[in-house]
Formats: structure tokens, C-alpha cells, sequence
């Protein structure tokens, strides 16, 4: 490994790029997935969504966002100084979930604000849920706008056809995509797709050359370039195996005592378009326990790290390397959870209940741009005292890293009370400076 660890320039290629190594792989990609462009990223999907944004709108200028993005969304909007319009997720109130927005969403946003930029959607959701991505691209391009599609969970789509809709398929300008989620790359390796004339290649290579590393690493590029080579000779059979195996992981989920998979339920009006099969979502609601706890406890005891937890879910994801062998070690680490939850296991006791907003209450006043509230002058206020005051901090639950409260917005006694009880149960909230969420940092008045 330290020996293939070379540089980019005069080492993966000579001094002046002549043999196109790197372009050359990013071609074969964008080939294979039947995009125009294909640029590579070793910095994540975190530094591909910023370039995408920073390629369609600028300093003040609006851009239609779905408010269930990731918060690298977020941190582009700070750092671009972008106004964002928020298009609302489609919220099952029942199941306490949210889905991609709709069309008819963005195009009631496009009508409010005709003069915003472009528009900027996750689909698939990490919860596994897409978007109908054809409806909101013709909205978009009716309006002679592009569609940027965080589609981080997503690198596997172009490859089998009982997946959901791919991005450039549904006719999308740009789309992000994690390798390392859901293909076969290292960590950090991302890869952001491009079609159309509506975004410049030109201007969306030099927004990542102005937020990227200028050392990047290529043991990173190599495994873009291997998987993109093992998807086109072999993906197709790989996810059909993939998508075979969940089936049966599904059912035999299913007849576990107190564990529900969940599955069409997601779909619908008012719901999900589509679904990624290889994302099992379980809820151990009647287990009376919370998924913090019981992901905490299958790490601890079975070694197995669960895709995302919620108040009422665990999620396991599953991928074309997964075989019958780690679904053995799934379920049987199942029903031992069951097992230990019946016998009354203390590390598996629901430690608070969390407060879940009603959808309403989560849809919070933008008063401020993010990076204005961001970059102001700041305050630490004890939580008591947050309710009505402007938040100047991301507050994430992680994962799967769509914060609950962004810089600029006005805080509510819902959603304190909802983060506060969401800590005590053991939810995660990494990026706020008060980890324990007994105070908060607010606009100074």
C-alpha cells in the first residue's frame, strides 16, 4: 500500500499529464454509466455536492434545496454565502419518516422564487426512499433550470434494473455518488456525474479544483477505476445475487418475534416513488427498546455495524460483497437481541422516551442566511432559554446526517425538546458544541 502510494503528478502520470491516466479512467466511468463526464473525488461526496452547488448558484443567489439533505449540503451553503429555498419532505407522521419531496413541491418553490438558480434533491434517501427524479427533472428544465441529485447512496443504480431510477437516466444534470457506501471503493472515494449543457464542465472542474485536495490520493482513484471495471463486466449478475439474497433476509427478518422489515409502506402518494431493496429497514418498535440501544448493543456482542439507528429503527445495509454467510451472522445477532430484550437486558432498557416532533413543528422559520448565522457573532445560551432564539450551528443526529436545526433558523420548543430527549435516549448530535445539548449557540443579541 505505501509503496502504490504516489503522487498524481509525475508518479501516476508525468509531470504534464501527458498520458491522460486520470482522465482516461474518468471517461471509462462516465461511459459506463452512460453520463457525459465523470469526475473523480478523494474528499467524499461532501466536496463533490459542494462543487455541484457552487456550479449552479452563487453568493445571494437561490437555490431550491429538499430540507432532508445531508449536511455537507448545508456546509456548501454556508460556505457559498447561497440563499436556499427549502422544498419540504413528503413526512409519513405515523412512522415518524421523511420522503424525498414531490414534484408538484418544487414546482410550487420554482413558482415563488422564478428567479432561484437551480435545484438540488436527495434521492435515494439514506432510509433507502427515492424521489420520482423524472418528474422533479421536468419541473426543473421547465423552468430552464438544472436538477443536481445527491444520490451518495445511489453508486450501485446504473447497474441492474430492479433498482431505483438512476439520476442520469431520469434525465438529471449532475449527481454525486459515495462509492464507499454502496460500491467497492475506499473510503472517501466519490465520483460526481455530468450531462447536458446546462451546467459548464468547465466551471464544475474548477469548483471542485478550488474545494479539492491538490494531493490527492490515488490508492483512492485505483479503486474507482477497479469497480467501475467490475460493474460493467459483472454487476449486472453481482446485484441480481445481491437483490436475491435481501429477499430472503427480508423474510426471515420478518418472522423474528417483535421485528417488522419495513417495505411497500414506504411507497405511495404523499410517500416514496421508489425503493433500494439492499437497504433493510427494521423497526423494533414492540421490542420497547430504542435502535441507539439495540446498535450499540449488536456492535458490542456480534461485531456487526448497523447501517443508521433512529428512536424506533435499525437499518442493515446490504451490498453485492454480502453473502449468505453474513446473513447468517444478521439474523442470528436478531434474535439474540430479541432473546436479551425478553429477558429484561439493562443495556437494552429504553433510557428516555424521545420526543418526535409532529412534521409542523420541524419545518422551522429561515430567518437568516446559513452562513451570515454561521459566521456572526455567537452566543451560548442554556437550553431553557433557546426556544425562540437563532441558531448559529448545525445540530445533526448521526447518522444518517440530516440535521434537525441549521445555522439562520429560528429554534422551537418541539425541536429542543425533541434533541434534548433524542441525547438522553442516545442519540448522536457531533457537530453542536455542546455534545450534551444542555445548551445551545444561538445569533448573539
Amino acid at each position: 500500500m505505501f509503496r502504490s502510494d504516489v503522487l498524481a503528478i509525475s508518479g501516476l502520470d508525468d509531470r504534464t499529464s501527458s498520458n491522460g491516466v486520470l482522465q482516461r479512467s474518468q471517461d471509462l466511468m462516465a461511459d459506463a454509466v452512460g453520463a457525459d463526464h465523470a469526475f473523480f473525488s478523494t474528499c467524499g461526496s461532501s466536496l463533490s455536492v459542494k462543487s455541484a452547488m457552487l456550479s449552479v448558484a452563487g453568493p445571494h443567489e437561490k437555490l431550491l434545496v429538499g430540507r432532508d439533505a445531508h449536511k455537507s449540503v448545508i456546509s456548501g451553503l454556508i460556505l457559498a454565502g447561497i440563499h436556499p429555498i427549502w422544498v419540504w419532505p413528503q413526512w409519513d407522521p405515523e412512522l415518524h419518516l421523511a420522503h424525498p419531496p414531490s414534484a408538484e413541491g418544487f414546482a410550487r418553490r420554482f413558482a415563488e422564487h422564478p428567479d432561484a438558480r437551480g435545484a438540488l434533491v436527495t434521492s435515494p434517501t439514506p432510509y433507502g426512499t427515492s424521489g420520482d427524479l423524472r418528474a422533479i427533472t421536468e419541473v426543473c428544465h421547465r423552468h430552464g433550470r438544472p436538477l443536481i441529485v445527491d444520490e451518495a447512496w445511489g453508486a450501485h443504480l446504473p447497474f441492474h434494473p430492479d433498482l431505483p431510477t438512476w439520476a442520469m437516466d431520469a434525465g438529471a444534470d449532475v449527481c454525486v455518488t459515495s462509492v464507499h457506501k454502496m460500491g467497492g471503493g475506499l473510503e472517501q472515494s466519490s465520483v460526481f456525474h455530468l450531462q447536458g449543457d446546462m451546467v459548464d464542465p468547465n466551471v464544475l472542474s474548477a469548483r471542485e479544483d478550488l474545494l479539492g485536495t491538490t494531493s490527492p490520493n490515488v490508492l483512492v482513484y485505483a479503486a474507482l477505476d477497479g469497480w467501475r471495471r467490475q460493474m460493467v463486466e459483472q454487476g449486472r449478475e453481482l446485484l441480481k445475487d445481491a437483490v436475491d439474497l435481501v429477499t430472503d433476509v427480508r423474510a426471515e427478518i420478518e418472522r423474528i418475534d417483535g421485528l417488522h422489515v419495513h417495505g411497500d409502506e414506504f411507497l405511495g402518494p404523499r410517500r416514496a416513488a421508489e425503493r433500494d431493496p439492499l437497504q433493510v429497514i427494521i423497526d423494533i418498535t414492540e421490542l420497547g427498546t430504542t435502535g441507539y440501544r439495540a446498535a450499540d448493543w449488536l456492535r458490542e456482542h456480534h461485531f456487526i455495524n448497523l447501517h443508521l439507528s433512529d428512536h424506533r429503527r435499525i437499518s442493515a445495509q446490504f451490498t453485492y460483497a454480502d453473502d449468505q454467510e453474513t446473513e447468517r451472522t444478521l439474523t442470528t445477532a436478531l434474535r439474540d437481541l430479541v432473546s436479551h430484550v425478553e429477558r429484561g437486558d439493562d443495556a437494552l432498557r429504553a433510557a428516555a422516551t424521545v420526543a418526535v416532533p409532529d412534521p409542523e413543528d420541524l419545518q422551522l422559520e429561515q430567518v437568516l442566511l446559513p452562513r451570515d448565522a454561521f459566521f456572526g457573532r455567537v452566543e451560548q445560551v442554556p437550553a431553557d432559554q433557546a426556544v425562540g432564539r437563532i441558531a448559529a450551528e448545525m445540530m445533526t443526529p448521526y447518522p444518517p446526517g440530516i440535521p434537525a436545526v441549521l445555522p439562520g433558523e429560528r429554534l422551537n420548543e418541539p425541536v429542543v425538546d425533541y434533541l434534548r430527549t433524542g441525547v438522553a435516549a442516545g442519540m448522536v448530535v457531533p457537530d453542536v458544541a455542546d455534545s450534551e445539548v444542555k445548551s445551545f449557540r444561538v445569533v448573539a443579541e
